[in-house]
C-alpha cells in the first residue's frame, strides 16, 4: 500500500464571542496546543481523592447507606476536574463541565428518597465525548470552533438512555478534533477547543484517540465511567493507552443518532471504564432499539443485562484463538505481555487455538479509506442539517473554508487533507464507493472474521490492542506502530480491550474480538481474565515514561 493511503493516515483513533477568545478561553482546560512535560521535571503534586478507583457498586453502596448523595458525588468529581484538568498535571481531558449537574443530581437524590433508585446508574456521574449531542447548556462541537454556538435541538439517543437510567452527565470530554478525520498527520487528543489532551500515566505521552479525553478522564477519576465513540480504534486505543476497559460494540447495538459522524458503516458509541463490571453496566444502559437508526433493528429481542454474565470462572472451556498474523510483531515487549495473558487464559481452563490467523488483514485498508471519505461527506452534511441548525457551517465545504479562514486557531500544527479528499467524493451511488464497501464487507467479514469463528468454533480471538503510548508530537503527528482494531471495525463485530500490563510504566491492552452480538460472551471472558490478573493500577501523572536504565 502506498504511503498516501497508509493505515495511520486514516484510522480514527480516531464551536459566541470572537474566535480568538474562544480558542484561549472557551476551553476550560487551558491553552490550546500545549504539549508534554520535559524529562526530569518532578511529577505534579496530586492531592488524595476520596473516590479513587471507586466502582459503580462502591458509589451505589455509599448512596444507599447515606455516606454519599448523587450531589456530593458530582461535587467530588467536579472538584477533581478543577484540580487536575485546569492546573496540576493539566490533562486537558474535559472541554466543559455541566452547569446543571448539581441541580440534576439533587433531583435524583429526591427521587431516590421517594421511590428508590431506578437502577445501577441512578445518580452516577458520567462523562461523554464532545461529539455526542446533548440538548442542554453544554455545546456539542467535535472539538471544532466551527460548531461553537450551535445547540442540538435534542439529545443523542445514547444520552437519552443515560438520563432515563438516572445517570448525571457532568461534562463533555476532549477528543481528536472531528474524531481524528481531519488530517493524516494529526496528534491524537488535540482539538482547537480543548488543546492537547495528555496521558495521565506519563504526561508527555499520547492518550491515543479519538476518544482521548474520555480515556484520560476516566483513568484519572474524573467520573465513574465515560462514553467514547469509535470508527476504527477510537474506543479501544485510548482505553488501552489509559489502562481501561473499552467496549466497541457490534454495529447497531448502540444507536448512532445524534453523534457527529464519520461513517455510518462503522461508527458506534461505547463504554470506557476502570473495570469490566462497570463497562458492562454502562453498555447495558447505552444499548437499545432506536427508530432513527435502522441498524439497531438487528438487536436480538429482549436486550441483555451484561452484568449477569460476569463469572470469575468464565474462561473455563472457552475456545480462544490467537490472531498472530499482522496483529502481533510490531512491538516485542507488547507481544511478551500478551503471550503471558494467553498463558493465564490457558491456566484458567480456556482452550487456546494458536495460531488462529485472520485472513486478509491489511488488504482492505485502501477500500476502508474510500468508504470513510465518501460517507463522511454525506453523513456530516446530514448531521449539520438535523442537529446543528444554528451553526454557520452547513456542509463539509463550509467547514473546510472555516478552517482556512481561521487557520491560526484551527490549523496551527496540522492541516485538513482528509477533509479535502472527502470533499472531492461524489454521492453514495458512485460505483467506486459501492465497490469499496463491498470489498470491505467481503474481506473483513465474509472471508475474514466470520470463517475463523465458524470453522474453528471460536468464542473469541485475541491480540494486542496496540503499542504503548508514544510521545506527543505536534510537529510530526502520531507514532502508531500497530493494532488490532481494523478487522472488527470494518466487519462491524464487537471488540473489548482490557489491561494486559505495562511497558516502562505505560499501559498496554489485550483485545477480545467476537462474532456479531456476542458482547455477553466477550464480557464474560474479559471479566474472568481481569479477575485472574488484576493488573490495572491507577496513574501517577509522571512527567515522562519510567524508562529502564540504559534506554
Amino acid at each position: 500500500m502506498s504511503r498516501e493511503l497508509s493505515r495511520r493516515e486514516f484510522v480514527v483513533y480516531g464551536a459566541a464571542g470572537s474566535l480568538a477568545v474562544l480558542a484561549a478561553g472557551s476551553c476550560r482546560t487551558g491553552r490550546a496546543g500545549s504539549a508534554g512535560t520535559a524529562s526530569g521535571v518532578p511529577a505534579p503534586v496530586v492531592p488524595p481523592f476520596a473516590l479513587a478507583e471507586a466502582t459503580i457498586a462502591d458509589l451505589q453502596e455509599g448512596m444507599q447507606n447515606g455516606k454519599y448523595t448523587a450531589r456530593s458525588l458530582c461535587e467530588y468529581y467536579l472538584a477533581r476536574i478543577d484540580e487536575l484538568d485546569r492546573s496540576g498535571p493539566a490533562l486537558r481531558a474535559v472541554i466543559e463541565t455541566n452547569p446543571e449537574a448539581l441541580f440534576i443530581a439533587g433531583r435524583l437524590d429526591a427521587e431516590r428518597k421517594a421511590k428508590g433508585p431506578r437502577g445501577a446508574l441512578h445518580g452516577i456521574p458520567v462523562l461523554v465525548k464532545d461529539n455526542i449531542a446533548t440538548a442542554d447548556r453544554m455545546a456539542t462541537t467535535a472539538g471544532s470552533l466551527a460548531l461553537v454556538g450551535a445547540r442540538p435541538p435534542e439529545d443523542a439517543f445514547v444520552v437519552r438512555q443515560l438520563r432515563q437510567a438516572g445517570a448525571v452527565i457532568i461534562g463533555k470530554t476532549n477528543l481528536s478534533e472531528w474524531a481524528n478525520f481531519r488530517s493524516s498527520s494529526s496528534s491524537s487528543g488535540w482539538s482547537a477547543r480543548g488543546g492537547q489532551c495528555r496521558n495521565p500515566y506519563a504526561l508527555d505521552r499520547s492518550p491515543c484517540g479519538s476518544s482521548s479525553g474520555t480515556g484520560a478522564a476516566i483513568a484519572a477519576d474524573f467520573a465513574a465511567v465515560g462514553v467514547g465513540t469509535e470508527t476504527d480504534g477510537s474506543v479501544v486505543c485510548p482505553s488501552s493507552a489509559c489502562s481501561l476497559v473499552g467496549i466497541k460494540p457490534t454495529l447497531g447495538l448502540v444507536s448512532r443518532s445524534g453523534i457527529v459522524p464519520i461513517a455510518h458503516s462503522q461508527d458506534t458509541a461505547g463504554p470506557m471504564a476502570r473495570t469490566v463490571r462497570d463497562a458492562a453496566l454502562l453498555l447495558g444502559a447505552l444499548a437499545g432499539t432506536d427508530p432513527k437508526d435502522p441498524a439497531t433493528g438487528a438487536i436480538p429481542a429482549g436486550g441483555e443485562d451484561y452484568s449477569r454474565v460476569l463469572d470469575a470462572g468464565g474462561l473455563k472451556g472457552a475456545r480462544i484463538g490467537v490472531a498472530r498474523n499482522k496483529l502481533f510483531g510490531y512491538h516485542p515487549a507488547t507481544d511478551a505481555l500478551v503471550n503471558q495473558a494467553i498463558d493465564v487464559m490457558r491456566q484458567a481452563g480456556a482452550v487456546i487455538v494458536d495460531p488462529a490467523d485472520v485472513p486478509h488483514v491489511g488488504e482492505y485498508d485502501d477500500a476502508e479509506l474510500t468508504v470513510l471519505l465518501y460517507e463522511f461527506k454525506a453523513d456530516l452534511s446530514r448531521f449539520l442539517g438535523e442537529l446543528a441548525p444554528g451553526a454557520a457551517v452547513k456542509t463539509l465545504r463550509d467547514i473546510i473554508d472555516f478552517n482556512e479562514r481561521h487557520k491560526d486557531l484551527e490549523m496551527p500544527y496540522f492541516g485538513q487533507d482528509l477533509m479535502l479528499k472527502a470533499e472531492e467524493k461524489g454521492p453514495l451511488t458512485d460505483q467506486p464507493y459501492l465497490d469499496a464497501l463491498a470489498q470491505c464487507r467481503r474481506l473483513a467479514r465474509d472471508e475474514g472474521l466470520r470463517p475463523i469463528f465458524e470453522d474453528q468454533r471460536l468464542d473469541a480471538v485475541v491480540a494486542p490492542t496496540g503499542n504503548p503510548p508514544w510521545p506527543i508530537d505536534l510537529v510530526n503527528g502520531d507514532h502508531f506502530l500497530g493494532g488490532s482494531s481494523t478487522p472488527a471495525a470494518v466487519a462491524g463485530y464487537p471488540h473489548i480491550t482490557v489491561p494486559a500490563g505495562y511497558v516502562s510504566g505505560l499501559p498496554v491492552g489485550l483485545s477480545f474480538i467476537g462474532p456479531p452480538f456476542s458482547e455477553a460472551t466477550l464480557v464474560r471472558l474479559a471479566y474472568a481474565y481481569e479477575r485472574a490478573t488484576k493488573l490495572r493500577r491507577p496513574p501517577h501523572f509522571m512527567p515522562t515514561a519510567a524508562l529502564p536504565s540504559g534506554d
